[in-house]
């Protein structure tokens, strides 16, 4: 992307907290809304930790990820990136997601687990769609929010909460991925084999990747909101070896480097209201 070709744009944002049953499962549910205008469009979504169920309404008509372009019905699932994903829209778009934990989205969804990026799956879910799509139209958002918490806790309660995913997942979230592998396994009471095997079963990315990601995602949110934030200090809080640590792996995920984020971020701020999410247009 030129850098003298970028511009920003808004999408009202809100998120909604989980009920209590699954909040070991979502992280949290939310809901976009944005105006793109006639011309074709595209906004770049960055890598995190976590895996997303999407339902649209409106205008999205594919994404580039990994070199490759796909079509995107509605629901699709965003498993865990490892660079940005491109997304193409125009006029009125609307977003309701379901942000998971990756270690328990394809146990949710009674699904086999996958590698990352997106996946276009066929789910009795699918059904969920022409409901909210009324809802949405009718400005109902608390409803159609409340219509998928329900979904989500009948699937939750088909879960084992107890296993050995769980506690490890647990372990990760308390750490925000600042954790040896081998302590995950001690707080899962398993070894680091059997958790590895069966982590990247469920989740289609090991325990290190996932960590990786989770640690990205933190430094990505702390030089959207504080760009000119200490480098040095924010690798040593994270666990990176070093700054030049922090920067080989956040270029890794983001594509480019902390210090061209942070600049960039540094003029979108400029613009964009903390009330709204923004996304990179090109």
């Amino acid at each position: 992307m030129s850098g003298a070709n970028m511009l920003s744009f808004k999408m009202q944002h809100q998120e909604f907290e989980p009920p209590d049953d699954l909040r070991d499962t979502i992280k949290c549910f939310w809901h976009n809304r944005g105006d793109f205008g006639e011309q074709p469009s595209s906004f770049e979504v960055q890598p995190d930790g976590y895996a997303e169920i999407i339902f649209y309404f409106g205008s999205l008509h594919s994404i580039s990820y990994c070199g490759g372009n796909l079509s995107l019905p509605s629901p699709f699932m965003m498993g865990l990136l490892n660079q940005p994903a491109v997304f193409y829209t125009k006029n009125r778009l609307e977003i309701i997601g379901i942000r998971c934990f990756p270690w328990t989205v394809f146990d949710l969804l009674g699904l086999s687990s996958g590698k990352g990026g997106v996946h276009v799956f066929e789910h009795p879910i699918t059904r969920l769609q022409s409901t909210l799509g009324e809802l949405i139209v009718a400005g109902g958002i608390d409803e159609a929010i409340a219509g998928v918490k329900q979904y989500f806790l009948d699937a939750r309660s088909r879960i084992d909460s107890k296993s050995m995913l769980f506690k490890a997942g647990i372990a990760l979230r308390g750490a925000n991925g600042t954790i040896q592998v081998s302590q995950v396994a001690a707080a899962a009471h398993t070894t680091v084999r059997t958790l590895e095997r069966n982590f990247k079963l469920a989740a289609g990315f090991t325990v290190k990747d996932v960590s990786g990601l989770m640690r990205f995602e933190q430094v990505r949110n702390q030089l959207w909101h504080y760009p000119e934030c200490n480098l040095a200090g924010l690798a040593h809080e994270l666990g990176y070896t070093d700054q030049s640590h922090l920067s080989r792996e956040f270029k890794r995920y983001s594509g480019t480097t902390p210090a061209v984020f942070a600049r960039k971020a540094k003029k979108r701020k400029q613009a964009v209201s903390n009330d709204f999410v923004a996304f990179i247009q090109v």
